[in-house]
């Protein structure tokens, strides 16, 4: 199964107020990781998607993004081939393609400074590959990559609900069994959440198999979030009554959207998170300005859902 074969048949960046798909009028597109913004504050949404504020990735982000090509790339092998230390050795190559394609990565341990105020760019990299190393052995414990042969990887798959909302993302990894039941896999980076955050972590695999449902009409059987940070598993078996109320939370996300988008107020909502935010400066709670909207009123159009690419979720 490929990603053609999945989507709708719109183009990778449709989405905005007017499209259609299915004889369905677009009203609005989202994802999970804009989704995600909106229930982590409602500001970080309008600062990502309404202002498209550029951000600098974290060292975290992007060590991602590399493990997450890592095990893509590891599945391009065969079966027999498909080692800790064959995949250790894709580290470097991975790597360079990333920096060659974005070449502002070669500045990420800049800012970093050793005790004696030399330059420690050196050993962040060093410290920071030696993580990337763990997680990527880390998951040769959780799984035998030599038993597996994906049905898709890193899939782009979209659909548009009765209402008119398109949601769309990217799948890590699709495996189905030789009897048709369909398992939908995560890597990610992270570590495992205590189990009152399991809910808030199985949204976004929830928002996928949703996703699925509606384009296949089957329930996927398992949903399987791989924590290489610290070699745990989060499975979690979904009925249609879970994927009936996913697709309720995410309509009343997208209705909680447009209001804000008619009235203008994206109102934050602080938390330990903040500390970690780029746009902590511009927020009110913690002394900052909001810049103008830049349009009235939040129009509709390209700004009305989820950037023109989902975002992969790689942490």
């Amino acid at each position: 199964m490929t990603a053609t074969e999945i989507n709708t048949g719109t183009d990778g960046e449709a989405g905005e107020d007017g499209g259609s798909a299915g004889g369905v009028t677009v009203v609005g597109s989202l994802s999970p990781s804009r989704a995600g913004d909106f229930m982590t504050c409602p500001l970080l949404y309008r600062f990502r998607v309404i202002d498209r504020i550029p951000e600098r990735p974290s060292a975290a982000q992007v060590r991602g993004t590399l493990v997450h090509a890592v095990l893509e790339r590891l599945f391009d092998m065969p079966a027999a081939a498909r080692t800790p230390a064959a995949a250790l050795e894709l580290l470097g190559p991975e790597w360079e393609r990333l920096l060659a394609e974005e070449p502002e990565l070669a500045t990420l341990f800049d800012d970093e400074d050793d005790e004696d105020g030399e330059d420690g760019a050196g050993g962040a990299r060093e410290e920071w590959l030696a993580e990337a190393r763990a997680m990527v052995e880390r998951y040769f414990s959780l799984e035998d990559p030599r038993r597996l042969e994906p049905a898709s990887r890193e899939m782009y798959v979209e659909t548009v609900l009765e209402s008119g909302l398109q949601l769309r993302g990217y799948i890590d990894r699709l495996d189905v069994a030789p009897t048709g039941e369909v398992r939908v896999v995560d890597y990610k980076t992270g570590r495992a959440p205590r189990a009152d955050f399991e809910a808030r972590a199985l949204f976004q695999m929830k928002f996928y198999a949703l996703v699925l449902w509606r384009l296949r009409g089957t329930v996927p059987r398992l949903l399987q979030l791989m924590y290489l940070g610290n070699g745990e598993i989060l499975r979690y078996a979904p009925d249609e009554a879970d994927l009936r109320a996913t697709e309720r939370k995410v309509e009343a996300l997208w209705k909680a959207i447009r209001r804000a988008m008619d009235s203008g107020e994206w109102r934050e909502r602080t938390s330990r998170l903040c500390d970690w935010c780029d746009h902590k400066q511009r927020c009110p709670s913690f002394g900052g300005v909001l810049p103008p909207l830049p349009q009235a009123g939040g129009a509709p159009g390209a700004v009305a859902g989820a950037p023109l690419e989902p975002e992969r979720d790689d942490l």
